[in-house]
Order: structure tokens, then C-alpha cells, then sequence
């Protein structure tokens, strides 16, 4: 399900279209309408598609590489969208395959311009990560006149003296909660509620209802905030560590009455053993 709403008549339950009008004309026919450019205020020239197929864009053939850097002075905000990059045909998968690789090998990207959906864009070409996929990955970039100079949003923040204990407390905030990247840990709440929303309706059953976060008395203080999420992860550990304690003490116990417990095989050769184990 995707969370795109739209607009319907209520009276007859009828989804609301929009009309293409002219002020002062009414609603045209499709046949009626041209593309125009407008070079200037209020005044337009007319394009046919056939003219715009034909620009003299080098980039509407093929990728014209421009050069190559490094990916880590790829500043992010630049990034859009990404698309595979696929070899056309065999004949090209040998060349394909080798400028994969030293793209791969130097961890360099190869920024070139491709014109599609009616304009050029700025494309950076990468190497998976994944050395057993073939193909590459083209990522679609903003260019630089697209994005916002944030010192105009920053400049009024007054950065304040950071006392060390406060930073050392927020670094091992930080250091609990780092964990490899996994993509698939993060699901859409907002998909899985509109879902539950929509069928809830359906089936004509109570609506379920976000609960309204608790007012605190007072603003929290961040660095109480920082201590106190910290307390709650060790305070979590440590049940855990009992917990896996008692286990083995509880396994520990058994095995003592009731013979001997299942082991792991070790990996690798057992010393004194012919046969190799898993």
C-alpha cells in the first residue's frame, strides 16, 4: 500500500479529476494543447516533440565521462537518485568489466552527464560494493546551483563552550549505539499504521489512535537526557549478563545429573583425530 491520498467527492464517493481550462475559453481538447517555451515574461514560442528530439545534446547517446574522484569528497547532499549500469551486449561486457574493477580497486567514481526525462544530469558511476554483483551503479547529482548555501540557515547558531566530560558522555552514547548498517532493521511506521488505519475502516472495527506524549514539568536537560540513556543501556546489559548466567549455571547443574551435554565441534582438525570436523 502506498500512502498517497486523494481527493473524491463526498457526495457520490467519485474521484475528483482535473480539467486543463483556459481562463476566459473554458476546458480545451488534448489536441488543442502545444508545448511553449516561455522566453519571456508572458511570451511563448512553440517546441514540437520532434525538436526536442533532435537537440544537439552529445549525452542523450551515451555517458560522456569527465573525469574521476575520489567517493569520500562526494559531499552526500549531492546525491539523488540510483540506477544500475549494465554493459549493451557482449561485445562491450570485456570493457565493461575492467573499468568496474579499477573503479572498484582505486575507490574512485567516474562523474559523467546522461540527458533523460527532459533534461542532463550529472551522474556518478560506482562499483557495488558487493564484488559478486557485475554490474555498476549510476547515482543521479544535484548540481551545485540546486543546493542551498546552509550558512544562511546555521549562521544564527551560537555554538556554545563544550565542557569535556559532556562530550565524553555523548562519545559513549554513540559508541553503545554503533552497529554495522543493516537496511532491512528499519521498516516505514508510518506505511504499517496508514495500513492498520485502512483496515481498521474496512472491517469497520475501533480506529486505533496514536497515545499523546507525556508534558513534562519542565524542558529535559540534554546532558540528563545523555546520562539517563546511558543507565538504561547498562542497567539493560547487566540483566542480560544475569540472565545468561543463570543459564549456565542452570546447564551447568544439569549436567552434572544427568551425564554429559552437547558440545559444539570445534573448527578445524581435533588434535589426535584423523577426521576433520565442521
Amino acid at each position: 500500500m502506498s500512502a498517497d491520498f486523494h481527493q473524491v467527492h463526498e457526495p457520490t464517493g467519485k474521484r475528483i479529476r482535473y480539467e486543463k481550462v483556459v481562463p476566459g475559453v473554458g476546458p480545451v481538447d488534448k489536441d488543442e494543447i502545444v508545448k511553449c517555451y516561455e522566453y519571456r515574461k508572458g511570451e511563448y514560442i512553440a517546441i514540437e516533440p520532434s525538436e526536442i528530439e533532435h537537440l544537439r545534446v552529445p549525452s542523450k547517446h551515451s555517458i560522456e565521462i569527465s573525469q574521476c574522484v575520489a567517493i569520500d569528497e562526494i559531499d552526500p547532499a549531492y546525491f539523488e537518485k540510483p540506477y544500475f549500469v549494465t554493459p549493451e551486449g557482449d561485445n562491450q561486457a570485456e570493457a565493461f568489466a575492467v573499468i568496474r574493477k579499477a573503479l572498484a580497486d582505486t575507490n574512485k567514481a567516474a562523474l559523467g552527464k546522461i540527458a533523460f526525462g527532459g533534461r542532463e544530469h550529472l551522474v556518478a558511476i560506482m562499483a557495488p560494493e558487493d564484488d559478486k554483483l557485475a554490474g555498476m551503479m549510476a547515482y543521479s547529482m544535484r548540481y551545485a546551483e540546486e543546493l542551498r548555501d546552509p550558512v544562511e540557515y546555521f549562521r544564527d547558531i551560537k555554538p556554545p563552550k563544550i565542557e569535556q566530560d559532556q562530550l565524553e558522555l555523548a562519545q559513549e552514547l554513540i559508541k553503545r549505539k554503533t552497529a554495522r548498517f543493516n537496511p532491512e532493521k528499519f521498516k516505514d511506521e508510518y506505511e504499517a499504521a496508514l495500513r492498520e488505519l485502512v483496515n481498521a475502516k474496512i472491517n469497520k472495527q475501533p480506529i486505533p489512535r496514536d497515545e499523546p506524549a507525556p508534558r513534562h514539568a519542565k524542558v529535559i536537560n540534554l546532558m540528563d537526557a545523555l546520562r539517563s540513556s546511558l543507565k538504561a543501556k547498562a542497567n539493560s546489559e547487566d540483566t542480560t549478563d544475569s540472565h545468561k548466567t543463570t543459564k549456565q549455571a542452570k546447564a551447568t547443574t544439569s549436567a552434572k545429573h544427568t551425564g554429559p551435554t552437547l558440545l559444539k565441534k570445534p573448527a578445524g582438525r581435533v588434535t589426535g583425530s584423523k577426521r576433520k570436523t565442521a
